[in-house]
């Protein structure tokens, strides 16, 4: 067996090893399908010459680089040389499952030295054995009787689940019953359930500590990061003692991070947690198990009062035709009439955990700890004391409310957490650019503005794999006119590649206007028509898709990424319009401001930036592979018409481009 040990003697930098570990001749030529890429060999030299160096770096590699082996490689080296674990970080599940199933295995098949790769999940994806028992017992007191065949369920696989993780479970429970047998915070701790060896939870943070490469998703990292006593109380790490950290997909670390880093409340949350403590509709929850009638009256009262603050809220937000949200600009949108029932019904758990046995009393603490940042949270929103964050009131689906606050500069925040400190960190994904050589948008935007960027090309032919077809009188999106050019475009380019066709669209009204225009020609042309939100969800469209070589995928904002359809199922994708973002989120609002307000031309520093990495996505879908071949089409002609335009068409493949006149 080759080895990656085999690769140079103990006095080579890890940089030197990665180098001969991707050449021609190294260790991973003896796969079968190996294929020697001198861009995966640059990025993998590049990112142990960071590791190595202890240094954050910022990478871009083009679609077919095979960026996830470029980093694994010198980072499982790092960690196996140095006793240090490496956090690989990702956005998508598919990417997680990707490194776990194909990647990290394939690595190790080229090592002889053995190392521990682990997938972690969000602690409340955990069975916890202990809460599951506390649960059962409650009984009638605590679940209503469809309630307890759920716990009945659980409990009998419960007997037999190897990982114990909601995942596994052959049905989704309720709710309000798995959040009662799930792993929480201080209801499920090493003391209470680490020695009996059975809480999955707890077990698996044996498996994290033993580990010499972890896997998790953004979310889950912002969320360790901030709580900081998870795993490790050192500064010297980012969740560990001394890790360091390899972040994928990097291109959504501005959204995640913004999100992350402020607060949400919803009605319906509070509502649930409070529930846990009483449901006054079947007169369950602990403080019925406990026999506290004083708790019961509390917090039926501040379920009433969650009710009536909610309201205020509604009527107190601007909402205008469509809106989804309301920005709150000044303090006090309404009175807080919550702070006190949050209080009291926190202190009554509090008081009713000191008379409870150990189990209950940790559920009961949990609770009154969830009810304490509530009233934080509440206090952050309506006061508006913490500069530098944009409030606003989110209305879902459901007409629920949630008040939401977030950073609207993260560069500030991520900047000392990243890039001021001698911690190696990569951070990297196939789109960071809008053109320029060094990243620079990206940069700035998430506080990297000194940090080392390298920018890798695809391997693949685009001058040859790929079209790029313009269209120089069609009207604008707002002329008159427009649909009827936009539907006669559309069957032009269908007609033109036989179907096998995305087209992508930045409002999902529009494209349910073209679906419902085009039905006949699709049917005409025997071609199958897929579109986004008839039912199916986005992975069974995808598979539909794939199967059927012909059909033609009508979809918006999530299929402009982390799609993949090698192949000849996919050889067009055509581009509505532009992706420029509607300034009518909040967040977005707030950032545009904040670039005008000191002295930037927020169009060209935010809104041009983004619509060109939104584009170079959506593009991406196209080429997959080495013989994939097929045309883009861009049906917006202000990339003809605008000086901005060529700003986009030069931050695209170098393919040939193709203008219809007519």
């Amino acid at each position: 067996m080759i080895s990656i040990s085999d690769l140079g003697s103990a006095s080579e930098s890890l940089a030197q090893s990665t180098g001969k570990f991707f050449s021609d001749t190294g260790a991973l030529s003896g796969l079968k399908d190996f294929e020697f890429r001198p861009e995966q060999q640059q990025m993998a030299v590049a990112v142990a010459r960071a590791l190595e160096e202890e240094r954050p770096l910022v990478v871009e590699a083009g679609t077919g680089v095979g960026k996830s082996l470029a980093y694994l490689a010198p980072a499982v080296k790092k960690a196996l040389n140095e006793g240090r674990k490496a956090i690989i970080s990702t956005h998508t599940i598919n990417l997680q499952e990707q490194l776990i199933e194909k990647d990290l295995p394939l690595l190790q098949s080229v090592m002889d030295e053995p190392f521990k790769a682990l997938l972690l999940k969000g602690r409340r994806n955990y069975l916890c054995p202990v809460r599951l028992r506390i649960a059962m017992s409650g009984g009638g007191e605590m679940f209503s009787s469809s309630e307890l065949e759920e716990l009945k369920a659980i409990w009998e696989w419960a007997q037999t689940t190897k990982e114990g993780t909601l995942s596994e479970l052959g049905f989704s429970p309720a709710p309000r019953v798995w959040s009662q047998v799930c792993s929480e915070t201080h209801a499920c701790t090493a003391r209470s359930c680490g020695p009996n060896g059975n809480c999955f939870y707890q077990e698996v943070r044996k498996l994290v500590a033993d580990a010499d490469v972890l896997v998790l998703n953004h979310t889950l990292f912002f969320t360790l990061l901030s709580s900081n006593t998870e795993f490790s109380d050192s500064g010297k790490g980012f969740l560990f003692a001394n890790d360091f950290l390899i972040f994928d997909e990097a291109h959504t670390l501005e959204q995640v991070a913004a999100r992350q880093l402020g607060i949400s409340l919803s009605q319906t949350g509070m509502k649930f947690d409070l529930h846990r403590l009483f449901n006054p509709k079947n007169r369950k929850g602990l403080f019925q198990f406990t026999g506290d009638t004083a708790g019961r009256r509390l917090t039926m009262k501040l379920l009433d009062d969650i009710d009536e603050f909610f309201g205020d809220v509604e009527e107190a937000c601007q909402w205008g035709e469509w809106g989804r949200e309301f920005r709150v600009r000044e303090p006090e949108l309404v009175d807080d009439t919550l702070g006190a029932g949050l209080i009291e019904v926190s202190r009554r758990a509090r008081a009713q955990a000191e008379l409870a046995k150990e189990t209950t009393k940790n559920e009961l603490n949990e609770l009154a700890r969830r009810l304490n940042e509530m009233r934080a949270a509440l206090a952050t929103f309506l006061d508006q004391k913490e500069d530098g964050l944009v409030y606003w009131v989110e209305k879902d689906h459901r007409e629920a409310l949630t008040l939401n606050a977030a950073p609207i500069d993260v560069s500030e925040l991520l900047r000392p957490v990243f890039f001021e400190r001698d911690r190696p960190c990569v951070f990297t994904s196939a789109t960071l650019g809008i053109g320029e050589k060094d990243l620079g948008y990206f940069k700035g935007r998430v506080g990297a503005e000194e940090v080392e960027a390298v920018q890798i090309g695809s391997p693949f032919d685009y001058r040859m794999q790929m079209k790029i077809h313009l269209v120089r009188k069609m009207p604008e999106p707002r002329e008159e006119g427009y649909e009827v050019a936009l539907a006669k475009w559309i069957k032009h380019f269908i007609a033109k590649s036989g179907g096998r066709a995305f087209v992508l669209f930045t409002s999902y009204k529009l494209m349910q206007r073209m679906a419902a225009q085009l039905e006949d020609f699709f049917e005409g042309e025997s071609l199958t028509l897929l579109v986004q939100g008839k039912g199916s969800s986005r992975g069974q469209l995808i598979e539909e898709f794939k199967e059927d070589e012909t059909s033609v995928l009508f979809g918006t904002d999530s299929f402009w990424t982390g799609v993949d359809v090698p192949g000849k199922a996919l050889t067009n994708v055509i581009i509505t319009r532009l992706p420029f973002a509607v300034p009518d989120h909040p967040l977005t609002q707030a950032r545009l401001e904040h670039i005008e307000e000191h002295g930037g031309n927020s169009f060209m520093q935010y809104t041009v930036p983004e619509a060109i990495l939104k584009l170079r996505q959506g593009v991406g879908r196209l080429i997959r592979s080495g013989e994939d071949e097929g045309m883009v089409v861009l049906l917006d002609n202000r990339i003809l018409s605008k000086r901005y335009g060529k700003v986009f068409l030069d931050a695209l493949p170098d393919a040939p481009v193709e203008i219809e006149e007519s």
